[in-house]
């Protein structure tokens, strides 16, 4: 999938709103054109390798020969779901997001019934049959949604420019993404192989997958559950900032970059001190585990970092910084593999927790960095600083009361009223956020 889409979809929709921020209607059409070709060349291509290659892929990778035809029928389905990326793109980039989340939900019903449909008819107990009746659910409802989201952008009966070549733009921006999320997919994958069995060399780690397995599939999973939210927002941010950018809106780019700065810290301590407070509770509750928990309250000191990264990446690829993003990304995934290969063996998980913190922190002081420097805008270091200190003190007080439900509603309601002391969080902020969910 990640060599299939080949960084078009992100391309699709800087493209788009950068075309927009020009004023240059008519010429997304050829915006389109050009990523329509490029995605089925590449899905295409991918999808030709599964096809042939799926024998060896199913022996040899997953280690069951009854895959074969989910990985064949998978190939066939390939080149529409990447297409839909390039309409996604393009809707979230035209400021379209009702009609696109009408279009999804309805492509996820569409998979859910056709899915049942084909295990309950079709597949019965053959688990083989079972495996292609999930492919063929999915891929349908990526086919519907393809043919929907066409026919709502032909609908709009665009104009049309003159003919423009944007083979260069294209390339410069998805192949870099693309070589990116390749590279971050197999280094992902060469660390998934790699950390258990340099635990498995720490004497004081008794059973190394499933210490590993406890961090990767329960911390995890609950620590950046609330960045749904943000990263809805980081992906609205980057058509935003290229319209800005097309368009030469300096001011509307500073107010953006430090608003989205702001709420994703404001955002990140609230969802740290929560996580830090209910981890035992959360871990017990969701997985019978308080040795999770215990992982979960010390990678939850982490999530501000995480979560302002998040944004930041964002928005420096809206800025047309992909190649930049990519260099860190590169940076960052190398050290982390050796970081992992000294550290696993003489310091267990806390030498993975270590690796964790110091490549996440480098990458976000890079990416941030470099965000300053191509806006000219300066973070004052008065805000985070005096946020921390609220949330400790919130944290500190509401850890007292002995309930999770006490304590969940303690620390957001002081934490609120220190940061409003603080003047951290002003009238104008509140007035924002009341606009917001008054729809204003």
């Amino acid at each position: 999938m990640v060599a299939g889409i080949a960084g078009v979809r992100t391309a699709a929709m800087y493209l788009t709103a950068e075309e927009l921020g020009h004023g240059h209607k008519g010429r997304v059409i050829w915006v389109l054109s050009g990523c329509f070709t490029y995605s089925i060349a590449c899905s295409g291509l991918v999808a030709l390798g599964i096809y042939c290659f799926a024998p060896e892929i199913a022996r040899s990778w997953i280690g069951d020969v009854r895959t074969v035809g989910a990985l064949r029928l998978y190939a066939a389905f390939l080149p529409s779901t990447c297409l839909c990326g390039v309409m996604t793109g393009y809707f979230t980039a035209a400021n379209r997001i009702g009609t696109l989340a009408a279009v999804e939900v309805a492509d996820q019903i569409c998979s859910i019934a056709i899915t049942l449909a084909a295990l309950h008819f079709w597949a019965g107990k053959d688990t083989a049959r079972a495996c292609q009746a999930v492919i063929f659910g999915s891929g349908l409802g990526g086919c519907i949604t393809l043919i929907c989201l066409v026919w709502l952008r032909l609908r709009e009966k665009p104009p049309i420019s003159s003919q423009i070549s944007v083979r260069g733009r294209l390339y410069e921006t998805a192949v870099p993404l693309a070589l990116a999320d390749i590279l971050k997919s197999g280094i992902n994958t060469v660390e998934n192989l790699m950390v258990p069995k340099r635990l498995a060399l720490n004497r004081s780690v008794s059973s190394p997958l499933a210490e590993f397995g406890r961090v990767s599939g329960m911390v995890f999973p609950v620590l950046m559950f609330p960045a749904c939210i943000l990263f809805g927002l980081a992906e609205l941010l980057i058509p935003e900032l290229a319209r800005c950018a097309a368009a030469g809106s300096r001011n509307r780019i500073h107010y953006l970059v430090r608003r989205g700065l702001k709420i994703a810290l404001l955002y990140g301590i609230l969802f740290c001190g929560l996580e830090f407070l209910l981890a035992g509770w959360l871990c017990q509750s969701l997985y019978g585990s308080l040795e999770a928990g215990k992982y979960l309250r010390l990678y939850a000191l982490l999530i501000p970092m995480l979560y302002c990264d998040a944004i930041t990446d964002a928005m420096t690829k809206g800025l047309g910084q992909q190649k930049v993003c990519v260099r860190y990304n590169i940076l960052t995934s190398f050290l982390d593999v050796v970081f992992l290969f000294l550290l696993l063996p003489k310091y267990g998980m806390m030498g993975y927790y270590m690796s964790f913190l110091v490549t996440h922190l480098i990458n976000f002081l890079l990416s941030l960095n470099r965000l300053m420097k191509i806006t000219g805008k300066k973070i004052p270091l008065q805000a985070p600083i005096l946020s921390a200190v609220a949330a400790m003190g919130a944290a500190a007080l509401s850890i007292q009361l002995p309930s999770p439900l006490g304590r969940a509603v303690v620390y957001p309601v002081v934490l609120g009223c220190m940061l409003y002391l603080m003047q951290i969080v002003n009238r104008s902020d509140v007035l924002w956020l009341k606009g917001l969910i008054c729809k204003k």
